[in-house]
């Protein structure tokens, strides 16, 4: 499942003139019965809110206020994310005849045409807020508060990531939420401005767009919108024509091979420092010890200390959190086991979570051999195997692979050997490559095969540098000659 957490508007979207219907609380309460989480986000007070929508228990969370404040139905807890107004500049704003005020717990808010008075009371006082506008009314917040941030703060501190997250709107006020959102919606009667932004409009308006939705998501993970989704995806560099070569987000796995020395370990950092600057969580499990300095990377295990499988999870907790596995400590015949012991632990963070949403396993060929199989298998997606013995890989895994990423000398015998396990035909026009480039061939996009110039990495791998020692030194240089001899 990618998406774990569901956030609507109130008005506008699942309420209309205020009301919300029976046929969109029960498609909602299907939406929590999918074990997903439904949140709430809107404008309103809570007092207001749990007036005019008595069922709001349905939801597992509300951000009100327009952000500024968490409420948990269940245990009736509250949470402010800015400071209560100053009880002074209310009065002022009183006595200067804004007679249609509300004050929240954070909020303030008003009509027009009272904003020019709110913004004059504002410098009058020296204190900073914010105005943000909603069909005509003015809300009055602290600086940095809105509903994508209202909302972050609670993705975070139930460990879900904004990549997981579909949002439905109708309002300026919207906007926000939907540009964090994996996938941002709106219903058919939203302003055109946030129609704009949305990736997806819903053919009706109000709550019946918000049923549609509903169907959606629990029809197929809202394949049928995400799937023409790109602005999501992942730069990894550029087509010799000039055209930026990028991933899915969300795709079955991919293999990258070639000769030693041909760069994999480079483009490797180059797919992961991608992955970081587009907020998606990756796992890199790292047999030989080559990533143990990949920054803001959190490194479990080194040469003398096996990982522990209960903090890994606790490690992978945190979306924002990249972490590698390195099982240097595991001997060579023992690694196999130990992989087949981890990925049900990764697993079991995806199905709660939707993270790790990368997983890169170096030195495949050594985890996951020729004769492995399991049931683990099945619905893994999102991973990148990286090793340059492809008859050596698991064949099971590597059918799950619908695309081939080749770097280094020799690519046709790399290719051909792919196709042969997969029962794939070869791509045509099989070119030699640099150093620097590397040779896609993508199984679903018509058998399409290319040659790209990957994104140096800004941190530069200082490939298996714990095989090796270079230095000078000096008069104590020798030269080593041996003899060899043979007897017949």
């Amino acid at each position: 499942m990618r998406f774990h957490v569901f956030a609507s508007d109130y008005d506008g979207t699942l309420a209309r003139n205020g009301k919300v219907s029976h046929d969109v609380i029960e498609k909602v309460q299907a939406i929590k019965s999918s074990n997903r989480t439904i949140v709430l986000v809107t404008g309103r007070e809570l007092p207001d809110l749990k007036n005019v929508f008595p069922e709001y228990t349905i939801f597992d969370f509300i951000v009100a206020e327009n952000g500024a404040l968490i409420y948990t139905p269940s245990t009736g807890k509250e949470e402010l994310l800015g400071e209560t107004p100053d009880e002074n500049f209310i009065k002022a704003l009183q006595e200067k005849g804004v007679n249609r005020l509300s004050v929240g717990k954070v909020i303030v808010a008003t009509w027009e045409p009272f904003q020019n008075v709110v913004l004059q009371t504002i410098k009058k006082f020296g204190i900073e807020r914010q105005i943000i506008f909603n069909k005509g009314a003015v809300m009055i917040l602290p600086p940095g508060i809105n509903k994508a941030t209202g909302l972050q703060s609670l993705l975070n501190q139930l460990h879900f990531s904004h990549h997981n997250l579909v949002a439905i709107g109708d309002a300026e006020n919207d906007s926000a939420m939907m540009l964090t959102a994996e996938c941002a919606v709106a219903v058919n009667n939203a302003l055109p401005s946030l129609k704009q932004v949305a990736d997806f409009v819903t053919t009706s308006s109000h709550e019946k767009g918000v049923i549609e939705l509903a169907n959606m998501l629990l029809e197929n993970d809202l394949d049928t919108i995400t799937k023409k989704q790109t602005r999501h995806n992942i730069s990894l560099g550029k087509c010799e024509d000039g055209n930026e070569f990028s991933i899915r987000p969300y795709r079955p796995g991919i293999l990258l091979t070639g000769s030693s020395g041909g760069g994999k370990s480079t483009f490797t950092v180059s797919i992961t420092e991608s992955l970081a600057n587009s907020g998606y969580q990756f796992c890199l499990i790292d047999p030989e010890g080559d990533y143990l300095e990949l920054p803001d990377t959190l490194i479990i295990g080194n040469k003398k200390a096996v990982p522990e499988l209960k903090e890994i999870i606790e490690l992978l907790k945190p979306a924002k959190q990249n972490v590698v596995i390195c099982i240097l400590s595991i001997p060579l015949q023992d690694r196999p086991a130990f992989f087949l012991n981890i990925l049900p632990v990764i697993n079991q963070c995806r199905n709660e979570y939707g993270h790790p949403h990368w997983l890169l396993i170096d030195e495949v060929h050594h985890l996951v051999p020729k004769s492995t199989v399991t049931p683990l298998f099945e619905d893994l997606n999102n991973f990148i195997l990286i090793g340059h013995d492809v008859e050596a890989i698991a064949t099971e895994l590597l059918k799950k692979t619908r695309m081939i990423m080749v770097v280094g000398k020799n690519i046709e015998k790399s290719l051909s050997l792919y196709c042969k396990i997969t029962n794939i035909s070869m791509p045509k026009n099989i070119n030699p490559i640099e150093l620097g480039q590397v040779y896609i061939y993508d199984i679903d996009n018509s058998n399409n095969s290319f040659v790209v110039n990957y994104t140096q990495p800004q941190k530069i791998q200082e490939r298996h540098k714990r095989k090796y020692a270079f230095g000078e030194m000096g008069d104590n240089n020798f030269v080593l000659q041996v003899k060899i001899t043979s007897s017949v």
